[in-house]
């Protein structure tokens, strides 16, 4: 795309107009809505994902879009949201938090789960639903017959359409390259036209509820989790949305709950207090919390 100036585009042939304004306020729009912080730096990106909106809606120009958007009840507000949200996912994605879910956490919950205890554990960014399906493969590898006791995975994103790939539940047989063999028996056949695309089987679609959720917004939940995978989302927020977001999340764990973050991420704030480490990117909250 052309180049940015101080207070105009130069336009390469069928580019449309995109002048600093228009990234402002589209970068404000973004940080309002979702708490996601847009460098400069991503200019081009934010260009080259919105011109196809601005395509499709007949639009002139960006500034005609941010008119467009600048209602926060606007239908396209949603659809931007959804255009700069980017979903990077796969099942078993940086595998050591599985095997510590799998080795430290899980056994002795679901020795109390036998009991008649409650787990309740929560995928807070989950894209189209290879992580919580990952935790829930995870579950019954090591207790098969799990989806009949009070065992639930809540699985949320901002992205409507991610929730809704999500709760389908169907993926292509090549993506599923990372779950072990011996897991792969809870997919089935999707019945579709493509023979390559396999559908999650009832016991692991029956272990995850998904829902849509904004993370900077409010959160209806009512009682606390074992664990919270909340990993390669804090990326896209400044210091500060970081650091309110790790306090939100610390009074909702269980005593002795685990918290899990992306590779690149570390906690900040009033919440590295609180939280120990516990493996690689992996935190725990004291079994003594609020004692």
């Amino acid at each position: 795309m052309g180049h940015l100036s101080a207070g105009k585009s130069v336009l390469a042939e069928g580019e449309i107009a995109f002048t600093p304004k228009d990234f402002s306020r589209i970068a404000a729009i973004m940080r309002e809505d979702a708490g996601i912080s847009l460098p400069v730096s991503k200019t081009t990106l934010v260009y080259s994902r919105l011109s196809k909106r601005i395509r499709v809606l007949g639009l002139r120009s960006f500034e005609e879009y941010c008119s467009l958007v600048a209602d926060p009840k606007a239908a396209e507000r949603r659809q931007l949201l959804t255009a700069l949200t980017t979903n990077v996912t796969r099942f078993f994605r940086e595998p050591h938090h599985f095997d510590h879910l799998k080795t430290k956490v899980l056994p002795p919950l679901l020795e109390a789960v036998r009991k008649g205890a409650s787990v309740r554990l929560w995928s807070a960014a989950c894209s189209s639903g290879q992580e919580p399906y990952s935790i829930g493969l995870t579950l019954l590898s090591l207790m098969p017959d799990v989806a009949n006791y009070d065992v639930r995975i809540l699985a949320t994103d901002i992205d409507p359409s991610m929730v809704r790939q999500g709760r389908e539940g169907i993926y292509d047989a090549a993506t599923l390259e990372p779950v072990p063999a011996d897991m792969r028996r809870w997919f089935v056949r999707a019945g579709s036209r493509r023979e390559s695309e396999l559908r999650v089987g009832d016991e692991l679609q029956r272990l995850v509820v998904f829902q849509e959720l904004n993370l900077v917004g409010k959160w209806p939940m009512k009682r606390r989790f074992q664990a919270i995978f909340c990993r390669n989302v804090v990326i896209y927020f400044d210091d500060d949305t970081q650091a309110k977001l790790w306090e939100r999340l610390t009074p909702i764990l269980e005593p002795g709950g685990t918290l899990y973050v992306g590779h690149s991420e570390r906690i900040n704030g009033p919440a590295a207090a609180r939280l120990s480490p516990d493996g690689i990117t992996t935190y725990r909250l004291p079994a003594n919390e609020g004692e």
